[in-house]
């Protein structure tokens, strides 16, 4: 998916929603323990009840690397599951060098049909620009996260600059604006508009909002660019808004009241 694509689907659907799909089996309505893949029925289930109101899903690999081969078919049938005109982040933070980045490069957007990979950015430009050299593709780059172990490096100085300002201005010079986002933790809402300042055309994807506590106002008023410039991301407010039968209802809930949220805020900041 391009840029103007997913433009494209943020105006039609006023919503800047990533819904993450972070399954874990022993979080899932017990109902489901009765098929065969709970965990693939559960992804299927909140897909179907969410694809209208999200531009992008966002499946955390570990979720499924962890059952090995198993894991590996549920993440590709869930992928599948997902509509075609919407943006797929493969949330694995690969870094690594040369061939060994084109090698998962190809697993994500050749055997599997992601539009996106998350990236630590470490290793420097070599770890990146494997990721580039696919059409139509993205990659998304650690920026300034809303860990607790943000503090440990992100914020040291060097040449009087924090070192995730240092990291996301050299890392823009890698790709452009068309094939390259950062990842801006929610909770880290009084840095966007130092960010934009910097950075000011680039995608951000914004991790943390809902059960984390990021301020979707706030992060929304002093993030967004002309295109918008925003993926916020909600996982467990939504996915698991329920444990009940209701659960893909109750997702459809909470993927609209923050859609409605966000159709404001486009209103008022785009």
């Amino acid at each position: 998916m391009n840029r103007k694509q997913l433009i494209q689907q943020i105006n039609k659907k006023k919503s800047y929603l990533c819904v993450g799909l972070d399954t874990d089996i022993t979080k899932i309505p017990s109902h489901l323990l009765k098929y065969k893949n709970p965990v693939l029925e559960f992804n299927k289930q909140i897909i179907d009840a969410t694809h209208d109101l999200c531009v992008a899903y966002k499946p955390n690999i570990a979720f499924y690397e962890q059952y090995g081969a198993k894991g590996w078919e549920i993440l590709e049938k869930t992928v599948n599951h997902i509509p075609a005109n919407i943006f797929k982040i493969a949330d694995a933070k690969r870094g690594d060098i040369g061939n060994t980045s084109n090698m998962y490069a190809k697993a994500f957007f050749e055997t599997m049909p992601f539009d996106s990979i998350t990236v630590a950015p470490y290793m420097g430009e070599d770890s990146i620009k494997p990721f580039l050299e696919f059409k139509d593709k993205w990659v998304i780059i650690l920026g300034l996260t809303s860990n607790k172990g943000a503090q440990d490096f992100q914020f040291l100085k060097s040449n009087k600059k924090p070192l995730f300002q240092n990291v996301i201005e050299k890392c823009m010079q890698y790709g452009t604006a068309d094939n390259t986002m950062f990842v801006i933790g929610a909770t880290k809402e009084a840095y966007f508009e130092e960010i934009r300042k910097f950075c000011p055309d680039h995608f951000f994807l914004v991790p943390g909002v809902g059960a984390q506590g990021g301020d979707l106002q706030k992060l929304s008023q002093y993030g967004m660019n002309k295109d918008c410039g925003l993926l916020v991301n909600a996982t467990r407010s939504i996915i698991y808004a329920s444990n009940g039968k209701d659960f893909a209802e109750k997702a459809r809930e909470e993927a609209l009241r923050m859609q409605n949220e966000m159709k404001k805020y486009l209103k008022e900041y785009h």
